[in-house]
């Protein structure tokens, strides 16, 4: 009889290990010393994980050109943070290929000697952010919690957890911890025509939105700092352009040559943004080096 009992226990045993094994198990602290950057990404099994990034783009604050008045903004908002002052949530908005995402990487690698940090987040895994931001909350760091292309579809799981955590729910006890995010558009969920249909009009003629268009603008308007990008026009898109052929060694006579070049080079992908002006710079002093 005790024989039998005792062989019981045992499968039980190994029963509860396999279950054990294929259950999520709670999120790990990763080497904090390996790296400045993270990216969290969801295994097979619903397994979280917290990846360094060993090598990180080197983009420094003086390489973004005619965004002035946006860089501006995002650094000050950081250095505030990083001091241990208060500071806002941040939502990048506006056209591609501007700046936004190198912003945030450039604030990245200004302040890392002071204790930033960062950690990438795609949309899919928004839903774990309470876990994230559990354990980095006893840090001694400041973390930007960076989501990059932001927006939503009706009835996603990650936009629940991110207006949980910018309402403060869960951040408002964890004061080293931000969210920066980009996005294409100001208002995070898809606009369509028939949520006009939910405005009212009051009897003195004022217009008030419904509980549609309340529930999409809801989302953008919970970051305390908006920040908004701008086509950028010819002149400023060949400064742009001046300026990446100079860090990658250009000398004067050939910025000056490339500019024509540089105008057909946007007007050929039908943008002058400063990605197309970084990626028309790499190629033109390539092969000038090459020649």
């Amino acid at each position: 009889m005790m024989k039998n009992l005792d062989h019981l226990l045992l499968r039980a045993e190994q029963l509860i290990s396999r279950i054990e094994a294929v259950l999520p198990q709670p999120l790990a602290a990763p080497d904090w010393s390996a790296a400045i950057a993270w990216r969290y990404r969801r295994r097979s099994g619903g397994q979280g994980q917290l990846a360094p990034v060993r090598q990180v783009a080197a983009i420094a604050l003086q390489d973004l050109q005619e965004i002035d008045a946006q860089k501006e903004k995002i650094q000050r908002n950081t250095e505030q943070f990083v001091q241990g002052h208060t500071a806002n949530n941040v939502l990048l908005t506006g056209a591609r290929g501007t700046g936004k995402s190198s912003l945030i990487r450039a604030c990245l690698q200004a302040y890392a000697a002071q204790g930033l940090r960062l950690i990438e987040v795609d949309k899919s895994d928004l839903t774990d952010l309470p876990d994230i931001v559990e354990i980095v909350a006893d840090r001694p760091e400041k973390f930007i919690i960076y989501c990059d292309d932001l927006s939503f579809e009706e009835g996603e799981g990650g936009y629940k957890a991110l207006k949980s955590i910018l309402d403060g729910s869960v951040a408002a006890a964890t004061p080293n911890v931000l969210i920066y995010a980009t996005s294409n558009r100001r208002h995070l969920l898809p606009e369509q025509m028939k949520d006009n249909l939910s405005y009212t009009t009051s009897a003195d003629g004022e217009i008030h939105p419904g509980e549609v268009v309340e529930e999409k603008i809801s989302l953008s308007e919970r970051f305390g700092l908006w920040v908004s990008f701008y086509p950028f026009s010819q002149d400023e898109y060949l400064a742009i352009v001046a300026q990446w052929l100079s860090a990658l060694g250009v000398p004067a006579a050939g910025i000056e040559a490339a500019r024509p070049e540089a105008l057909v080079w946007a007007l050929e992908r039908g943008s002058r943004s400063g990605r197309v002006a970084h990626q028309f710079a790499r190629d033109y002093a390539g092969r000038l080096h090459q020649a």
